[in-house]
C-alpha cells in the first residue's frame, strides 16, 4: 500500500509528540487532536534515539559486552535520528524494514533516470506495516578513486518519482542520513510525510552512504557474552576495535569510507541521473555531508536544508558531554517550575548525580520485566548504561519528560523500570549504526579532538567517550582529509537551518554559528524541541515552501509559535499541573 497524498488519504500515525500528523500539509483538527491525545498518554519507550540499524555484516570475534560498550560509547555519543530502527534480515547487509522488496514476481522493465536503471521496490517503515512504493537500483563506484580499476562499491539507491501531476522540477531532493552510520534508504520512510508536498513535483533520491545500509555495510558483530560485567578500559576498547578492523579489512579498505569519499559518490550519482543541480536535506551528521558537498560543488547545489546542524568547524569530541548537561538543565528546569513535579520528584539533576554516584560505587542487581517481551529477567544496572539512556532520552523532550520520574524511582530503590529501559537501549544500540563506517569517519575527521578536559569530569557523560574513542582510533586506519575540511561553509547557496531549543548534541548556538557565513541562510530555533526537528509543528509546510522558492528569508515562521514544552511526568500515567 502506498502512502497517498493528503488529498486522497488522511491518516494519523503515532510518530512522536514532535512529529506532525501524516498529512502534514493539510491536517484536520480531529487528526491533530487524536495525535495529541496519543502523545499525552503514551510513554516514550520506543525512543531509543533510533538510528536505523544496519544489521548483520562481517562478523568479528568481538564479544557482545565489548560491542555493547563500543556502541554506547560511540553511537550514543554521536549524531543521528531519534529512534527508527529496522530489524535485521537474514541476509547480510539487508534490513527487513527497508529491504528493496520486489513488487512483482515477473520481470519488470527497468525504469530509467538518466543512465541508471531502476526497478520497483517497497520501502517499509520500522513502526508501520504501510509500505512506500519506490524504484531501487545499484550504482557502482570505485572504492579508491585513485585506483578506478580496483574494488568497486555498489551503492544502494532508491528513487521516489513525483507523486503529483504536472511538470517535474529539474532539481531533485537528496536526503542525507545521520549517524555517521545510518542508511538513507532505511531512514527515509518515517520522514516521508514531511516530504509529501515536496514530492508532488520533485524526485527524491536516497543513497546509502558507502559503508551503511546495503552499500558494503561496515558493521561489527560477534559472539554472545555476559553484558553485566562490561570492560570499558581503553585497552579493551582498543582491542575490540582492532578485531573489528581485522574482520572488515577482508571486504573494505577502511581508509576510503570518509565524508569526502561520500560526497564524491553523491556527485557521481547526480551526474548519472542527469541533474544539473540538487537540493540537499541533511539531518545531524547528514548536515556535515551537505555542507561539504556545497563547499566542493557549489554550482551543483541549488539549496541546502540543515536540520540539527554540525558546523564544519566542529570536531566531534568531548564537547558532547557539556552539551548534554546544558540540555538537561533546560529540561529539568521544567520540573522545577511545575509545583507537582518539584514536590513529588525533587531536584532531578541532584537525584541523577546521586544515582550515578551510587551505581559507580556499586552496580545493582535488578529483577525486571523485559520491555520487549514482558518476560521476567535479571541484570546488573551500571552507571554507564544509565548515562547512555539519559542522553538518548534527552534527544526527544517528550521522552526526556519521563526522566525525572525514572530517576526518582531508582533512587527510592525501585530500579525495575529504569533497568528495563537501559537493557532495551543496550540491546538496540549494539546494532544502532554501521559502527565500522562511523569509526572511519570519526577517526579520520575528528580524532584530534578526542582529548580529556578536566571541566567535563563532573558531567553526566564525564570523559569516558573521548578516552574510549581515542583508544579505538589508535587501532583504526585513517583516511585523507582535505586541509580546509573544517573551514566554515561560506556560500550564497540558499540555506534553511533548523535547531531544537533542547537539542543535547547540536544546540542552537551551532546554527547561529553556521548562518553567519550564509548570506542567504536563515535559522529557526524550535521551542521545546530536541534533535531532528524537521517534522515538528508546521515545519513541513515551511520546508515545502523553501524547496519551492529557495528563499529562506521569505518564510513566515509565526506558525512555529504554537509549539510548546513537554510537561514532565509526575507518574507513569503522565503529568500534573
Amino acid at each position: 500500500m502506498r502512502w497517498r497524498p493528503a488529498s486522497t488519504t488522511r491518516r494519523c500515525r503515532w510518530r512522536s509528540a514532535s512529529r506532525a500528523c501524516s498529512t502534514a500539509a493539510s491536517r484536520t483538527s480531529s487528526c491533530r487532536t487524536a495525535h495529541e491525545r496519543r502523545a499525552a498518554r503514551r510513554p516514550p519507550v520506543p525512543f531509543l534515539h533510533r538510528l536505523h540499524a544496519p544489521p548483520q555484516g562481517v562478523r568479528s570475534m568481538m564479544s557482545r559486552k565489548t560491542r555493547t560498550i563500543l556502541a554506547l560509547a560511540i553511537a550514543a555519543a554521536f549524531l543521528g535520528y531519534r529512534f527508527l530502527k529496522p530489524k535485521p534480515d537474514a541476509d547480510a547487509g539487508e534490513t527487513a524494514a527497508n529491504a528493496a522488496a520486489p513488487l512483482h514476481a515477473e520481470p519488470v522493465k527497468p525504469r530509467m533516470l538518466g543512465r541508471i536503471a531502476f526497478k520497483p521496490c517497497s520501502l517499509r517503515s520500522a513502526f508501520s506495516k504501510d509500505s512506500l512504493e519506490a524504484q531501487c537500483a545499484r550504482f557502482e563506484v570505485p572504492e579508491d578513486r585513485r585506483r578506478p580499476a580496483g574494488r568497486k562499491i555498489a551503492l544502494n539507491m532508491a528513487w521516489l518519482p513525483p507523486s503529483g501531476d504536472g511538470e517535474t522540477a529539474p532539481d531533485p531532493v537528496f536526503f542525507l542520513a545521520g549517524g555517521p552510520g545510518q542508511s538513507a534508504v532505511d531512514t527515509y520512510p518515517s520522514l516521508d510525510p514531511v516530504f509529501e508536498e515536496v514530492r508532488k513535483q520533485r524526485d527524491v533520491i536516497l543513497v546509502d552512504q558507502r559503508g551503511t545500509g546495503k552499500s558494503n555495510l561496515l558493521s561489527c558483530d560477534g559472539d554472545a557474552a555476559d553484558a553485566d560485567k562490561p570492560d570499558i578500559s581503553p585497552e579493551a576498547m582498543q582491542a575490540g576495535a582492532a578485531k573489528c578492523v581485522e574482520a572488515l579489512s577482508k571486504k573494505a579498505d577502511l581508509r576510503h569510507y570518509t565524508t569526502t569519499d561520500a560526497i564524491a559518490d553523491l556527485d557521481e550519482v547526480r551526474k548519472a541521473i542527469g541533474a544539473a543541480q540538487v537540493n540537499l536535506v541533511g539531518v545531524s551528521y547528514g548536515t556535515r555531508v551537505a555542507q561539504q558537498y556545497a563547499m566542493r560543488h557549489p554550482q551543483a547545489t541549488r539549496s541546502i536544508v540543515l536540520d540539527s546542524v554540525v558546523p564544519n568547524t566542529l570536531q566531534l569530541g568531548n564537547i558532547f558531554a557539556r552539551n548534554l548537561d546544558d540540555a538537561l538543565a533546560l529540561q529539568f528546569a521544567l520540573c522545577s517550575k511545575a509545583p507537582a513535579c518539584k514536590g513529588k520528584l525533587g531536584d532531578p539533576r541532584a537525584e541523577l548525580d546521586q544515582l550515578l554516584a551510587k551505581l559507580r560505587a556499586a552496580p545493582v542487581a535488578v529483577k525486571y520485566r523485559d520491555a520487549t517481551t514482558g518476560e521476567a529477567a535479571e541484570g546488573v544496572l551500571h552507571a554507564e548504561t544509565v548515562a547512555g539512556l539519559v542522553r538518548m532520552y534527552a534527544y526527544m523532550p517528550l521522552a526526556g519528560a519521563l526522566l525525572p520520574k525514572l530517576i526518582h524511582e531508582a533512587n527510592a530503590g525501585r530500579y525495575d523500570n529504569l533497568m528495563a529501559l537501559t537493557r532495551m537501549l543496550t540491546g538496540e544500540m549494539k546494532d544502532a549504526m554501521a559502527m565500522g563506517m562511523q569509526m572511519s569517519v570519526v577517526c579520520s575527521e575528528d580524532g584530534e579532538s578526542m582529548v580529556v578536559r578536566a571541566e567535563d569530569a563532573d558531567t553526566v557523560l564525564g570523559n569516558q567517550m573521548p578516552v574510549g574513542m581515542a583508544a579505538m582510533c589508535k587501532a583504526w586506519p585513517k583516511g585523507e582529509v582535505p586541509a580546509d575540511f573544517h573551514k566554515a561553509l561560506a556560500t550564497k547557496v540558499p540555506a534553511l537551518v533548523l535547531e531544537g531549543e533542547f537539542d543535547p548534541v547540536t544546540p542552537p548556538r551551532y546554527g547561529e554559528e553556521v548562518v553567519k557565513t550564509l548570506p542567504n541562510g536563515r535559522l529557526f530555533v524550535l521551542r521545546g524541541q530536541g534533535h531532528n526537528v524537521i517534522g515538528a509543528g508546521c515545519m513541513p509546510k515551511l520546508f515545502t515552501q523553501f524547496i519551492e522558492k529557495a528563499d529562506a528569508k521569505a518564510l513566515d515562521g509565526k506558525c512555529l509559535d504554537t509549539l510548546n514544552y513537554a510537561a514532565p511526568f509526575t507518574s507513569f500515567n503522565g503529568s500534573e499541573p
